[in-house]
């Protein structure tokens, strides 16, 4: 075995490592530049601190072997994910209760202690500046932001402490009550600020948008203009527009309240906790409570409260990889400064506050979070183009009453002005703001019940439409929790592998565990048995110079004294005297490189016995017996959520600062595919030669990105949306902000910092990738129920102002404005049950199709207009009711015509009656895809019909209103009504058949046809379009993401060089039977097509 290279990895098992590197470029066509990347963040984190780089040389950059050894991970702040990488920290001397250990010995292969010393994290570029005396006169520094925060007088963050308790006017003791309540007013919270809308605005707000500004003016015209004629100003109109404007801006303000209490207190719930001690007694209270000069502690595993100077550290490793994007933790010692929102990775601190709130570092970062210029939200501009619609609708035909009411039938100016209000109140949906926030708001409180919080409540029907999810891995797509591989132990002496692992785990620590010895324990099957059958003697923890640990004990059934080490595979097996021979070395590094190709970290296991009674004497000498594979494990639930999202229609892509190698045995392990790309390409583009064309084209492709910064979200991100795709990010630092505001939907991740839930449009409070595709299911119900209702309330407004303009055209006749608000007022109560509707899920991404919208609208509209127009022809051309039913009108007939009376009060009322019933049941038709009776609707929905049905019954046989020109009906009408109205619904389930097969499908193909020219002419690919069958869409999808994965895992599980080429038929069959088993995905999962 050749010397150890410079960081403790063995120099063969590097070489063969940078070979199987090679190898794997050369075989999957994939720029797995590995060495590269480690060498470009090794540059610019050093040109980083190239200022302080004067008194020593530049250190050199790791190896790919030396990372794999250490298998660093990027992963920003999860307490385990990273914790094994304290052989890049300050020392940690920690014993079990036993006989003291000997004091950390240089490494075995004989590198003195100094150099050693090199490979500590420092020397990454994180020294530590000075502390140097406060070069200003501390008493004129005053108790305030705009002092202690002006670095041109005072840096707090570099001065001593002395002067830092000086400057703050504080103790070690701590504030007093009276003084920490007297700094919240001058500092103001320890949290990011945020806006709390005034609720009287919030309440105006839906009184404020172009539909309301209508009937707003409709009522103005009811009392300003509406009394001529002898007649007083029409008060019964002004009233009723009035309050039905106030009835939808009451029932949308509380909803949305309510949510927004839900969301707030579920917020508040998350809000961390900080032990702090005032009056000389520690406590714990909200970290929002915390003012400049408390005095806090926080030990392994808590969150940094606040900017603080360590007064007390012990062992102190800091993990800032969510504020600053650096990799490894930090070690800390006494006058440190530690960031708010930094996690404690190991030992326990006491320290002074600093700064709080904004004035912290990632306050300060977070306040660069830049906001879109385009403060119009995408549902914003939906219903402004809806509104558009039915107001260009309504001022067509109100055109043409003036022009043709007054001059051809010599209208009246109070007359005319009637029959335009029916038109402005009834064609006007001026329930659609309040419907939609409703929906939202009631869809964001059913999301929170299942973890997911929504802070941007238009997010829902962003999240609707997600194309692509790029998901971290750490604690996302894996449980953030080491984990050893039992099918993976490799053997080199008689000990079987569960022996390896019991050994293992007696070289660990029990109590107190970092997270290798947490997950050595952890395989047992009873972690009592770490500690079972023998007498601990001695224990030596594990440090950064001799990276491994080492256990004497006595075995009480034998009585024999032994020991055994664990730890890094160089350190090892330098040790191992018994059994170090040509042939064992060679089989380590292959199992070493096989384990680093995977992106498995490799723990070498050795064990001797002694020969005497002396503990801390000389054994017989270390045989290495065998290696583990530790890796962090997929979730249980991951697999199959990822077969539910492409389901979906949404293609996953992994996004994870983490090696190529381990995102790519992820992927493997998950399905996902292992077109894995360093991020590096982000900047360089695909290299020369392989087989895509260009960046967006390699994006597109990649399965996920490794190695990745926050700078590569945002690029990742921003090119995602450049191809025209809804992206959805997930995010857990403050550097994630940007990438998260940038997305369509930002969501923080389960345990994400403030800064990332300040800049995310959801924020998850459980882990796993099952809680997001969760919630796009749930927001594609929501989204369900709002495209039903957008049909709905365009059809009626056709339905009304085409169906009277026509009647005042045909007949004159003059229909009371008020009925029209009564039928406005009782279909608002119907509808507002659609935001707890039961509907289905679509079973690919939703997007506003407004030509489909407005094209069912026209077409159901034009129905509903002709059944009330025949019943008119029928009533009053006709004798056809009297005669069969007995039935007549109040009015006589005219006595030199004949005719009937065209606005009989009766006739009215009957109308009133067949449009209030028709318009409300239309909304069963407009919810379901297929025949109405086939999806269920809710119990509100249909409990809110049936009393509609019932109030405007009751309202047809009694009303006998004198200040409107009605008069109450007969049974026999009313009967006549609902049978008409019944016969006329069944036909409207054909239209939307009709519809479909006719003017939607030409819709759709028409913008296929587009779709294919354009990406012709720029000399793309023909894209996939949402008219692609269901299967189909999913076959393809099942086909480019997992053939590829399947050749290349049949090529490296075990062909060795030999090329594997399988047939189409092969390929497909495999296809097949993924897709089956999404099939079997989609039956436990209803969803039905767009």
């Amino acid at each position: 075995m050749k010397e150890a290279a410079t960081w403790g990895a063995p120099e063969g098992i590097r070489r063969a490592l940078v070979q199987s590197e090679s190898h794997n470029r050369d075989s999957h066509g994939v720029a797995a530049e590995t060495e590269d990347v480690v060498r470009t963040a090794w540059e610019r984190a050093v040109s980083s601190i190239a200022p302080r780089e004067t008194e020593r040389p530049s250190p050199s950059p790791p190896t790919t072997s030396q990372l794999f050894t250490c298998s660093v991970s990027k992963q920003s702040q999860r307490p385990t994910s990273v914790a094994f990488l304290r052989d890049m920290s300050e020392p940690i001397v920690e014993k079990e209760a036993g006989p003291p250990a000997a004091a950390p010995t240089t490494g075995a292969g004989g590198t003195p202690t100094e150099e050693k010393k090199k490979r500590e994290y420092k020397d990454f570029g994180h020294d530590e500046e000075k502390a140097t005396h406060a070069k200003v006169d501390m008493a004129q520094i005053e108790l305030k932001a705009e002092d202690l925060y002006d670095k041109d007088k005072v840096d707090l963050e570099t001065v001593v402490l002395d002067d830092v308790f000086t400057l703050l006017q504080c103790t070690e003791e701590g504030l007093s009550e009276s003084e920490s309540k007297r700094r919240i007013e001058l500092f103001g919270p320890n949290k990011l600020e945020s806006k709390e809308q005034n609720p009287f605005l919030q309440f105006l707000g839906f009184m404020w948008n172009p539909l309301s500004w209508v009937m707003e003016g409709a009522a103005l015209v009811a009392i300003a203009l509406s009394n001529g004629g002898g007649r007083a100003p029409d008060w019964p109109d002004f009233v009723g527009i009035v309050l039905l404007l106030l009835i939808n801006s009451a029932i949308g303000f509380y909803e949305e309240r309510g949510a927004g209490n839900a969301v707030k207190a579920l917020m508040d719930s998350l809000a961390p906790k900080a032990k702090v001690r005032r009056d000389g007694k520690w406590s714990e209270i909200e970290s929002a409570d915390l003012v400049p000069g408390d005095m806090v502690a926080f030990k392994i595993g808590d969150v940094v409260p606040a900017d603080c100077r360590l007064t007390e550290a012990i062992n102190v490793s800091i993990d800032q990889a969510a504020l600053t994007g650096e990799s490894l933790p930090v070690g800390k010692k006494t006058g440190d400064q530690c960031f708010s929102g930094s996690t404690c990775k190991q030992g326990e601190a006491e320290g002074v506050v600093i700064a709080t709130g904004a004035n912290t570092f990632f306050g300060r970062a977070a306040s660069l979070v830049g906001q879109d210029d385009d403060t119009t939200g995408h549902l914003q501009k939906i219903l402004a183009q809806i509104g558009s619609f039915c107001l260009v609708s309504i001022g067509l035909f109100v055109v043409l009453e003036i022009v043709i009411l007054y001059p051809r039938f010599h209208y009246t100016y109070r007359r005319g002005l009637d029959n335009i209000l029916v038109l402005l109140i009834g064609g006007i949906p001026i329930a659609m703001p309040t419907v939609l926030s409703v929906t939202l708001a009631v869809g964001a409180q059913q999301l929170a019940k299942h973890k997911a919080i929504v802070t941007r409540i238009t997010a829902i029907e962003e999240l609707a439409g997600v194309t692509i999810l790029c998901s971290d891995k750490t604690g996302t797509l894996t449980t953030n929790k080491l984990t050893i591989d039992k099918e993976l132990v490799k053997t080199y002496g008689p000990f079987a592998p569960q022996d390896v692992i019991l050994l293992a785990a007696y070289a660990s620590r029990t109590e107190n565990q970092d997270a290798i010895d947490q997950c050595v324990v952890g395989t047992l099957d009873d972690p009592a048995r770490a500690r079972a059958g023998i007498k601990l003697l001695d224990f030596k923890p594990f440090n950064p110079v001799d990276k491994r640990t080492e256990i004497t004990y006595r075995e009480e059934s034998s009585g024999r004294l032994k020991r055994v080490t664990k730890g890094m595979t160089g350190i090892i097996i330098e040790l191992c005297t018994r059994n170090k021979t040509d042939e064992v070395e060679n089989q380590l590094e292959a199992d070493v490189t096989e384990f680093a190709s995977r992106g498995l970290r490799a723990l070498a296991v050795a064990y001797e016995e002694l020969d005497h009674d002396n503990h801390e004497g000389e054994g017989n000498g270390f045989e290495l017996i065998g290696l583990l594979a530790i890796f962090d494990p997929p979730r249980d639930d991951t697999k199959q959520t990822i077969d539910d999202a492409i389901a979906l229609g949404v293609k996953v892509k992994m996004v994870t600062g983490d090696q190529l190698a381990i995102a790519k045995e992820t992927g493997r392990r998950l399905g996902l595919g292992d077109h894995m790309y360093p991020a590096k390409v982000l900047q360089d583009g695909p290299p020369p030669g392989g087989k895509h064309m260009s960046l967006d084209e390699m994006i597109m492709d990649a399965d996920g990105f490794a190695g990745v910064f926050p700078e590569h979200k945002y690029e990742i991100v921003k090119r995602l949306q450049g191809l025209g795709h809804l992206c959805a990010m997930t995010g857990d630092g403050a550097n994630d902000a940007p990438a998260l505001s940038r997305a369509n939907v930002g969501i923080a991740v389960e345990g994400a910092t403030d800064a990332a839930r300040g800049a995310a449009d959801i924020v998850l409070t459980e882990p796993g990738l099952s809680t997001i595709v969760h919630a796009i299911r749930g927001s594609r119900q929501i989204f369900q129920r709002m495209r039903n209702y957008a049909i709905y309330a365009c059809a009626v407004t056709i339905r009304i102002v085409v169906c009277f303009a026509i009647l005042a055209f045909a007949y004159q006749f003059d229909f009371p404005p008020f009925m029209v608000l009564i039928i406005a007022l009782l279909n608002d109560g119907t509808i507002m049950t659609l935001s707890v509707d039961r509907v289905l899920p679509s079973n690919t991404p939703d997007a506003w199709d407004l030509a489909e919208i407005f094209a069912f609208a026209v077409a159901y509209g034009l129905y509903l207009t002709l059944s009330t127009i025949v019943l008119v022809i029928v009533i009053l051309e006709t004798d056809f009711f009297e005669n069969k039913f007995g039935v007549s009108l109040e009015s006589e007939r005219d006595g030199v015509t004949g005719r009937k009376n065209h606005n009989d009060r009766q006739l009215h009322m009957i109308i009133y009656l067949q449009v209030a019933m028709i318009s409300q049941a239309l909304i069963f038709v407009t919810r379901s895809h297929g025949f109405f009776f086939m999806e269920r609707p809710s119990t509100a929905l249909l409990g809110a019909f049936a009393i509609a049905q019932l109030v405007s019954s009751i309202i047809a046989a009694y009303a006998d209103w004198g200040f409107t020109d009605i008069h109450s009906v007969s049974g026999g009408w009313i009967g006549i009504v609902w049978v008409w109205n019944i016969v006329w619904f069944f036909p409207l389930d054909w239209i939307k058949f009709a519809m479909k097969a006719t003017v939607i499908r030409w819709f759709r193909a028409r913008r296929e046809r587009k779709a294919h020219e354009a990406a012709r002419a720029s000399g793309g690919e023909v894209p996939l379009t949402r008219t692609t069958s269901r299967a189909a869409s999913i076959h393809e999808s099942l086909y480019s993401n997992r053939v590829s994965f399947l050749k290349r895992a049949a090529r490296r599980a075990g062909f060795g060089d030999k090329r594997v080429r399988m047939s189409q038929g092969e390929l497909q069959r495999f296809s097949s039977i993924q897709a089956a088993q999404t099939g079997a995905t989609l039956a436990r999962n209803p969803s039905r097509p767009h």
